[in-house]
């Protein structure tokens, strides 16, 4: 799926993913195709200038948003919840 195929639920859920502390950027490539890089980019586009650089800053280095850095233990990118 490319960012052009995504429609208003997608982005919505996507930024949603994207602002949780827990949820890596590849749970996001796993289920919408996009690539860290393009979750930026939509990010940039979608949300407004001031709260793209505090997502940003939130974001950039936190362990838990890059599966190369997150603890062995934690194999999983869903929540426990049932929805």
């Amino acid at each position: 799926m490319s960012m052009n195929d995504l429609n208003d639920a997608d982005i919505s859920r996507i930024i949603e993913m994207a602002w949780e502390d827990r949820t890596p950027f590849g749970a996001i490539e796993y289920q919408y195709g996009l690539s860290e890089e393009e979750v930026i980019t939509l990010m940039r586009k979608e949300l407004k200038k001031s709260s793209f650089k505090m997502w940003r800053k939130r974001v950039s280095g936190r362990d838990t948003k890059h599966k190369k850095k997150r603890r062995d233990d934690v194999d999983r990118f869903r929540s426990p919840k049932t929805y």
